[in-house]
């Protein structure tokens, strides 16, 4: 890709970053099915499955919070001193879930545990996006943006890869009643490894050049939160926010909650869900460079709202033909993640390129982070309105509710501006 050592040190420590998150989030999702009654014990597995989504959600809804904290630190301190805090405190949050009790050990207090460990977890991951998309966008040529920013934005399905592997393993080595005692303890604890290999990368990297020029000035701004939400670049966060909204919601509603889907309504058992997500992953992860490729040529906006408009015409076929479990399934599933979840490779650079230098990573992560608070709430929603429709129903539920998620994400789109070839400053 003819970059520098250092720039590709500077990829790689932010590209595993969102790979950590990817592998915590869809950890959570992979065990919901298996521990929901470990936690939220009740005589209605739609109860417990929902409340155990819920516990998942609130991980997302804090990372707003997250990205104010840490995006003021990086503006203010640089952007890879708040790199090295967040992956150390994601990291440490992942493996404690592992050694939390259950319902049976602590009564109630364990579902409590659960909450405030994935709180503290929301907090440390709502600052990891923000420094590490705005240090990877600042530190290359403009040329290159748009691969880079699919590159980095795809570490969150690789780390969604790399969990579906993990999982597959896990499963094997503890089959039954041993992955719910132990198993997807194993899986958490195993959050530990990809998070020391980033927190060595990060160590290495070099602080953004744009950075140290405005520190040099002794122009990094203060009072972040009120220039970006009701300043000058107030439409700027809005229509950001917007689009993330819409993006999260399709996200969350089609990979994140498809093992569920798999496993609860299409009655695929624990082994093929893997494999199954491995495929989608993997078809995921690749889509996501392609997207961030395709808008170096064809701009931000018209990638986003190509991939989404396919979205809204391809989700409910596809989900039909996933539901009918045949022989196609496997290409289906490669098809229905390509189109529906790699819309947002294009964001990283989207995003950074639309504020300037002295608050770049306060308001490019909270504006990506904002959109969390309500697009967060897309599984419980998509569960929900797949228990309460007949069987049969369920993947135009599914479906209809990624089709909300892509409106949402065009009109946005439309109504901004177009940052292909804009000079960052």
């Amino acid at each position: 890709m003819s970059l520098t050592s250092g720039q590709k040190k500077i990829a790689v420590g932010s590209f595993l970053g969102w790979s950590l998150d990817g592998y915590d989030i869809v950890l959570m999702l992979l065990v919901i099915p298996s521990i929901s009654q470990l936690f939220f014990p009740s005589s209605n597995p739609a109860f417990s499955i929902i409340a155990t989504f819920a516990s998942y959600t609130v991980t997302l809804i804090m990372r707003p919070l997250g990205s104010v904290i840490f995006g003021i630190y990086g503006d203010k301190f640089g952007r890879k001193k708040s790199m090295i805090i967040t992956i150390l405190g994601f990291s440490i949050a992942t493996f404690s879930v592992g050694l939390l009790p259950t319902y049976a050990m602590f009564g109630v207090l364990a579902p409590v545990l659960l909450i405030l460990v994935r709180l503290v977890q929301g907090i440390f991951a709502g600052g990891e996006w923000g420094s590490g998309a705005v240090l990877t966008i600042e530190s290359i040529q403009k040329q290159k943006r748009g691969l880079l920013s699919g590159f980095l934005q795809s570490g969150f399905s690789f780390g969604f890869l790399l969990a579906a592997i993990a999982f597959q393993i896990i499963t094997i080595l503890y089959q039954g009643k041993a992955f719910e005692e132990i198993g997807w303890r194993v899986l958490f604890f195993t959050g530990i490894i990809p998070g020391i290999i980033a927190l060595f990368v990060r160590f290495s990297m070099k602080e953004s050049p744009l950075w140290l020029q405005e520190n040099n000035k002794k122009v990094i701004q203060r009072a972040h939160l009120r220039k970006i939400v009701l300043g000058v670049h107030k439409k700027e966060f809005i229509l950001c926010a917007a689009i993330m909204t819409g993006l999260v919601y399709m996200y969350h509603g089609s990979i994140s909650v498809m093992p569920t889907f798999l496993q609860q309504f299409v009655q695929i058992g624990k082994g093929e869900i893997a494999n199954l997500m491995i495929y989608a992953t993997t078809s995921s992860w690749l889509g996501m460079i392609f997207t961030g490729v395709l808008s170096q040529k064809i701009g931000r906006k018209k990638a986003i709202i190509v991939f989404c408009a396919a979205s809204v015409l391809a989700s409910i076929p596809l989900g039909l033909i996933i539901f009918q479990n045949n022989h196609f399934v496997i290409p289906i599933m490669i098809a229905f993640a390509f189109i529906i979840s790699t819309a947002s490779g294009p964001i990283p650079a989207f995003f950074s390129e639309r504020f300037p230098t002295a608050l770049r990573n306060s308001a490019a992560g909270f504006s990506y982070n904002a959109g969390l608070i309500f697009g967060s709430w897309s599984p419980i929603i998509a569960v929900y309105l797949m228990t309460v429709v007949p069987r049969e129903m369920t993947p135009i539920a599914l479906g209809a509710n990624i089709i909300i998620g892509a409106i949402i994400v065009i009109i946005p789109t439309i109504l901004s501006k177009e940052t292909k070839e804009i000079e960052l400053n």
